[in-house]
């Protein structure tokens, strides 16, 4: 350890305050009283967003102190409030620095996120105890040293989160420019296109209900609404085929080309009727089914609302005309998000390194 620093426990620097639970029929509806924040949900990019509001709370937490999640899947998660007072749920805890910098215990804190994600306990809601907090060791320069690393690293983040919102912004783009040009495709239609119905050129079909336990060790892919999660040892549709999510994930699109299973939270194309699966799969994709949702509390999709859609669609014979198209198109497109997600996992890994030389004296 560099010359002068010194390793302490975080509650040698800190005081840390509980939160508490506050009934329902205790908020307000109107925007009066003292905010109350229950959790991440809460918390907005740079400072947490009060969403719920109530008037003689207990514990209160004030400007300047570290909020930190202590139970739910957010576990680690940390917000520096710079607002008037606020009351906190027991989701959260108050980290008041008293014998530091505090924003270098709050850039600290910012690299135990993976830390306290893997000492979290609970299976339903995992959770760090207020001696996990409290017990975290970090090493400690003197005040000076502090606010200097603080520069150098508000620096540095300033300018890797300019990087990183650019390279997403160019991400996005990538994605809208394709989804443009599918959407127009289907909308801006050509000659020898004809009306007809979804019902007419394609059949959907609910998935095949399988759980977990009842998977056996193999190659066939299980496609549940949200994509490949798993694999079991029996197909129940032979290749190509196309599914998309209904329940769950809403509208997800899947081309397999390999026997597979489909699940029961996905709706399959079991007849194509003579037109190209990789056509279909496109259309699917560019098809805004959300619209749809016949679920309550869970979105649902319902076969028998897609099937009467009207739509224009084009004779086989310039189908896979398009497929050619859209397949160089979708090549390309990913080429490009793959060279910005490398860029994004290149900047993470950069403030990783940073904050590792920053904490092991080596700025």
């Amino acid at each position: 350890m560099k010359n002068g620093w010194q390793t302490k426990k975080l509650g040698e620097l800190c005081q840390l305050i509980s939160g508490q639970h506050i009934e329902a029929k205790s908020y307000n509806t109107e925007s009066r009283g003292i905010g109350y924040l229950t959790g991440p949900s809460d918390f907005g990019q740079l400072n947490p967003i009060v969403s719920k509001w109530t008037e003689h709370p207990k514990i209160k937490a004030k400007g300047g102190d570290i909020l930190i999640t202590v139970k739910g899947s957010g576990v680690g998660k940390i917000n520096l409030l710079d607002q008037d007072e606020v009351a906190i749920s027991r989701q959260l805890m108050a980290v008041r620095v008293t014998g530091a910098d505090p924003r270098f215990v709050h850039t600290f804190l910012g690299s135990t996120f993976d830390y306290f994600q893997s000492q979290s306990t609970g299976a339903a809601i995992p959770g760090i105890s207020r001696e996990q907090v409290l017990g975290l060791e970090i090493a400690t320069p003197p005040l000076p040293e502090q606010k200097r690393i603080v520069g150098i690293l508000d620096k540095a983040f300033e300018g890797i989160g300019t990087a990183k919102a650019n390279a997403e912004k160019n991400l996005q783009n990538a994605r809208a420019l394709f989804e443009s040009y599918l959407e127009a495709i289907f909308t801006r239609g050509g000659e020898g296109w004809f009306r007809t119905t979804i019902g007419d050129q394609l059949v959907l079909q609910r998935g095949f209900d399988i759980t977990k336990n009842e998977q056996k060790e193999g190659g066939v892919p299980v496609v549940s609404s949200g994509g490949i999660k798993s694999f079991h040892n029996k197909a129940m549709v032979q290749a190509p085929g196309v599914v998309i999510g209904r329940k769950g994930t809403l509208g997800k699109v899947f081309y397999l080309d390999t026997d597979f299973w489909p699940h029961d939270t996905t709706l399959w194309v079991k007849e194509f009727n003579g037109n190209d699966p990789r056509f279909v799969y496109y259309f699917l994709t560019a098809l805004d089914v959300k619209r749809l949702d016949s679920g309550t509390a869970n979105p649902a999709l319902n076969r028998n609302q897609v099937h009467p859609i009207e739509i224009n669609w084009p004779p086989i014979s310039q189908q896979k005309a398009f497929v050619a198209t859209l397949d160089d198109l979708s090549e390309k497109t990913q080429h490009i998000q793959a060279i910005y997600q490398q860029k994004l996992d290149a900047l993470d890994a950069l403030k990783k390194s940073l904050l590792h030389e920053a904490f092991h004296g080596e700025l």
